[in-house]
């Protein structure tokens, strides 16, 4: 029973993380981050996801840029007023360069050959949430963002994507600046229903 606690303990904790020490990712802790990642289920177990590890300081930054254009560009003006202002600050925080400051970013893409491209996410999205959940086993920050998507040709062009091959997200990865809190969740009543909609659990 002790291990299927744990599991409950480590979704209860996984939230997003957009400061970053720069303390090093070793190889041997992001692959065992992205092999969590690959037993995600996948539509006929096509295995759609591809993994583009960046660690070189001008790709980074380079797509840390698109996330700041993304977010300068509209991606604030939408959250405003839709977050808290706690929260806005947050996600401004890692839009303008918190981001980038991860020393580990995941571009996490799709095989358009091994999944049909209108439900290639319904395949990818299962090995990402693997990915977050395993990053906050370990210990790590993590965070999905898909502000850079905004540029997405840019984005296939910073690590050198075939045409085939679609970025979907990015995720960073490195040990949190400072301690993380749980995130809030609202309560399953407030989101669940017995047998019909509107129906109380």
């Amino acid at each position: 029973m002790g291990r299927v606690e744990d599991v409950f303990e480590v979704v209860h904790r996984q939230r997003a993380c957009r400061r970053f020490s720069e303390d090093p990712v070793d190889d041997g802790i992001v692959e065992k981050v992205l092999d969590a990642a690959t037993f995600a289920p996948s539509a006929e177990n096509r295995q759609p996801w591809v993994f583009v590890v960046v660690r070189d300081d001008e790709r980074r930054s380079a797509i840390g840029a698109l996330t700041r254009q993304a977010w300068e560009g509209g991606g604030r003006a939408h959250s405003e007023g839709r977050l808290s202002p706690a929260l806005l600050a947050d996600v401004e925080t890692g839009a303008q360069g918190g981001v980038a400051g991860a020393p580990v970013l995941v571009v996490v893409c799709g095989d358009t050959r091994l999944g049909d491209r209108r439900v290639l996410a319904a395949s990818v999205f299962p090995a990402i949430q693997n990915l977050l959940l395993a990053a906050t086993a370990l210990g790590l920050g993590s965070s999905l963002t898909t502000l850079p998507l905004v540029f997405g040709g840019d984005l296939a062009s910073i690590v050198e994507l075939p045409t085939d091959v679609l970025p979907m997200a990015v995720i960073p990865l490195g040990w949190p600046a400072r301690p993380l809190s749980p995130p809030r969740r609202q309560p399953v009543t407030e989101k669940a229903h017995r047998e019909t909609f509107g129906t109380p659990w």
